[in-house]
């Protein structure tokens, strides 16, 4: 049995491209160092898994659990997370690339600055490490906070996640949570927002898909 072996997917864009709202230095951290440290440990758990599991080793695919999940769900939210940014001079970085989503979101929150205050409200409640996404829930549009690096799962299709881990801001803001929040809506792809609006949980996880 031979497990599935995953890749750093490349940025569709340079690591400068999101300045001022996010460094240069901080995007190479976190994608070459930190994402890739996701993407090896979760190869490694999967191979060790696949051995186990060929030679009925319960016990150790019990133990390994823990290891795929962490390491596969930092996968997934990363991928997922580098798509849904832009640099801020991109029209995708505008609210009125996403007509239908903006609609939605006036609909449930009464406007987009209603939405980023409820989800800013949300960030900032995280204790520890985390991420803050919007789902799509059958029709509905919800706000849900995940811990450590849990991904989305069940049927909600991810629209978009804010990385709440200190390694996605500190060197920058250091414990300026807020003005992080603040300055992550300039480089939202909005485009990309309303694509997986409008489409399924499987559309949301193309890219997941093809860094296999």
């Amino acid at each position: 049995m031979s497990a599935a072996v995953y890749s750093l997917p490349a940025l569709p864009y340079a690591y400068n491209a999101l300045e001022p709202s996010i460094s240069a230095q901080i995007m190479e951290l976190h994608h070459s160092k930190h994402h890739q440290a996701y993407v090896t440990n979760l190869n490694n758990a999967l191979d060790s898994y696949a051995t186990a599991t060929s030679s009925n080793d319960i016990a150790s695919q019990i133990a390994l659990q823990s290891a795929i999940k962490f390491n596969g769900g930092g996968h997934i939210n990363h991928s997922l997370f580098w798509e849904n940014l832009t640099p801020p001079n991109s029209p995708d970085a505008s609210p009125d690339a996403a007509p239908t989503l903006m609609a939605e979101i006036t609909k449930t929150w009464g406007s987009l600055q209603g939405f980023q205050t409820v989800m800013q409200k949300a960030l900032l409640g995280l204790q520890g490490s985390g991420w803050g996404w919007l789902v799509k829930d059958g029709q509905t549009l919800r706000i849900v906070t995940t811990k450590d690096q849990d991904p989305v799962v069940g049927g909600e299709v991810p629209i978009f996640g804010i990385d709440m881990w200190e390694h996605a801001y500190y060197l920058q803001y250091l414990n300026g949570k807020a003005a992080y929040i603040e300055n992550i809506w300039k480089v939202i792809n909005w485009k990309i927002a309303e694509s997986r609006f409008n489409g399924s949980r499987e559309d949301a996880f193309k890219a997941l898909r093809a860094s296999i």
